[in-house]
């Protein structure tokens, strides 16, 4: 319940477009894994994402957590997303998709996300 949670609290600051909040759920060793892009090593690449991502004004994200797992102090939560964004005919694009991140339990206790990777569904 504690990681469904930290998750929600995650996709929360998403809704919010709040960069500085979204970056803070990665631990410093973090690698995401964007769908249609390289991997992103680092916490300093994972805010490169995710301030690309946020850079247009149009593009929303939010996730819902399906399924999670703890074992000691690694975690995990699997789930569903949806992004939207204006394409270039000014129409809305909305994508589906599905992610799985690995968290780990940091030395002050808070749940830090290490292996981040989503991607779409086939259209």
């Amino acid at each position: 319940k504690e990681l469904i949670a930290v998750d929600g609290d995650w996709s929360n600051a998403a809704v919010a477009r709040d960069l500085d909040r979204v970056v803070s759920f990665y631990a410093p060793d973090a690698a995401v894994f964007p769908s249609d892009a390289p991997i992103a090593v680092g916490k300093a690449a994972a805010r490169k994402v995710w301030a690309d991502t946020l850079a247009d004004p149009t593009f929303q994200t939010s996730w819902k957590t399906t399924s999670a797992g703890v074992s000691k102090d690694l975690g995990w939560t699997a789930g569903t997303s949806q992004d939207s964004s204006k394409g270039s005919d000014g129409k809305t694009v909305t994508r589906n998709g599905k992610y799985v991140c690995v968290w780990r339990k940091a030395a002050d206790g808070n749940w830090k996300a290490i292996r981040d990777i989503w991607n779409y569904d086939s259209k």
